[in-house]
């Protein structure tokens, strides 16, 4: 009988959710749905020093924000439960002491002192640690131990020969057990080291499928040594390939805050759709099989493959990203990209009611993300401080003195009009414009100029005279008038 397939997210609380961790997170959730598969959390706060107060909470929300909802954790329990390390402290004691018993792992006593001296010193074993209580003998352990001496558990690595172990993106990796360290397993304040308690819980939880960053491809062969150390099956490791960032230069380094935003919650402030970014990072080092790239969760979990991982870096490309947030910004529901674009549109319209479907209908097939509306419609919220000069426009056939006489007859035609909405000001001003004998753009270029202050704005004179309503717009019609009269212009 085939084993289930089962993967789990095991990220710190130490405060941000990164991009390579959410990566992680989605590549485990998609291994193991697109296999039928459970996908578990457990929380790894065994790091007492860099625990931050609020990070589990960041590390839920940022799950369901994306949509990945596991079987097991913490918040909804499961039959593995604890699902927090720092709670199955004493499960780590047992099977480290069971290793001391079995002869294959051992108490040592060294002081921080002498470690630090053996790192400066930079010795033969490359500053690591020199295996000095390794072969103790049993009375002077149990002595130590009496008198109450600070210890760890360090693990009895061997010395001689090569550790090898098989990854499905990078194949066969062998490393010299000589490059490895006595590593601890259980340290002084009885808490596991990170290595050590990984293994415990993966065989206790019963997972089948490690997934992490290839920058742990070496500590890997540690995991190994343990699980043969208890004799227990080790699971299928597939490696990451590294998120990069590009410089300016053109080269590419990993991934870093001068690159820009490398969190989950600093995406969405800047107004980037969870969505687009699960979307976004589900091809960061996976390849489907066909060319499509925008992609429903569910519809990542049907694509998804293993052997579809790549083993080269990943450039993270924030262009690239952007255009994917704009492609998920007009392929929303306008009822939802209103709801969801409704905090940007109150910090540029904060009071009444307006035609927010007029505002969605002018800006949805322009912007790529949310955070780009304050600034595109600001002068909504204020006329800006423009020029007469503005007014002319050789493609609109429009001059200062027929712009005066276009404002003079646009003015009463819409003060008269009873209904103000975008079909009635659309018909009277077209109405208008046949009366005067002009063409559309000759009346229309000095209304939107009076109106908004700027030639370049989303929408049109009707969009923009619908949304500030009648009296702001006959006030800003007005005030344009007066501006060129002002100047002595008359038509």
């Amino acid at each position: 009988m085939t084993q289930k397939v089962r993967t789990r997210f095991a990220p710190s609380p130490t405060g941000i959710m990164h991009v390579g961790n959410l990566r992680t997170a989605l590549f485990e959730y998609l291994i193991a749905k697109s296999n039928g598969g459970d996908f578990i959390l457990r929380i790894e706060d065994t790091d007492q020093e860099r625990y931050v107060e609020g990070a589990v909470d960041i590390i839920y929300k940022t799950l369901r924000a994306v949509g990945l909802k596991h079987d097991e954790g913490p918040d909804i329990g499961g039959p593995f439960r604890p699902y927090i390390q720092s709670q199955r402290k004493e499960i780590y004691k047992k099977y480290a002491e069971q290793l001391v018993h079995e002869g294959k792992a051992y108490y040592c006593f060294c002081s921080k002192e002498r470690l630090d001296a053996l790192h400066e010193s930079k010795s033969e074993n490359g500053g690591g640690y020199d295996r000095h209580c390794r072969n103790l003998s049993p009375e002077e352990v149990q002595r130590l131990l009496a008198s109450g001496t600070p210890h760890v558990i360090r693990q009895k690595m061997p010395t001689e020969g090569s550790t090898t172990f098989q990854d499905v993106v990078y194949g066969p990796i062998t490393i010299e057990n000589k490059e490895l360290e006595d590593q601890i397993l259980l340290k002084s304040d009885g808490f596991p080291t990170y290595n050590f308690a990984n293994v415990i819980d993966d065989h206790l939880m019963e997972i089948t499928h490690v997934v992490r960053g290839c920058e742990y491809l070496t500590s890997t062969p540690k995991y190994n040594l343990l699980y043969e150390a208890f004799g227990w099956k080790v699971p299928t490791y597939i490696h990451l390939p590294l998120i990069m960032g590009k410089n300016p230069d053109g080269s590419i380094s990993k991934l870093s805050k001068r690159h820009g935003s490398t969190s989950f919650a600093d995406l969405v402030k800047e107004g980037y759709l969870p969505e687009a970014i699960i979307n976004y990072i589900a091809l960061l080092g996976w390849c489907p099989k066909d060319n499509q790239e925008i992609f429903t969760l569910d519809e990542l979990v049907k694509s998804f493959s293993i052997d579809r991982i790549s083993k080269s870096p990943a450039v993270f490309d924030y262009d690239k990203l952007l255009w994917f947030n704009g492609e998920y910004l007009r392929a929303m529901p306008p009822e939802e990209f209103t709801r969801r674009a409704m905090p940007y549109y109150r910090e540029v319209l904060p009071q009444g009611e307006r035609p927010w479907d007029v505002m969605t209908s002018v800006l949805q097939k322009r912007v790529s993300k949310f955070t780009d509306i304050p600034d595109m419609t600001a002068f909504l919220r204020e006329l800006p401080n423009y020029s007469s000069e503005l007014f002319i426009n050789k493609k609109s056939k429009t001059t200062l003195e027929n712009s005066v006489e276009m404002l003079n007859a646009a003015i009463p035609a819409l003060e008269n009009l009873q209904s103000w909405t975008l079909s009635a000001i659309h018909d009277v001003m077209m109405a208008l414009a046949q009366n005067l004998g002009v063409k559309n753009g000759t009346l229309l270029w000095p209304v939107r100029i009076a109106a908004a202050g700027q030639t370049v704005t989303p929408g049109g004179a009707f969009e923009i005279l619908c949304i500030l309503g009648k009296d702001e717009s006959l006030r800003r019609l007005r005030l344009g008038l007066g501006k060129l009269e002002s100047k002595g212009i008359v038509s």
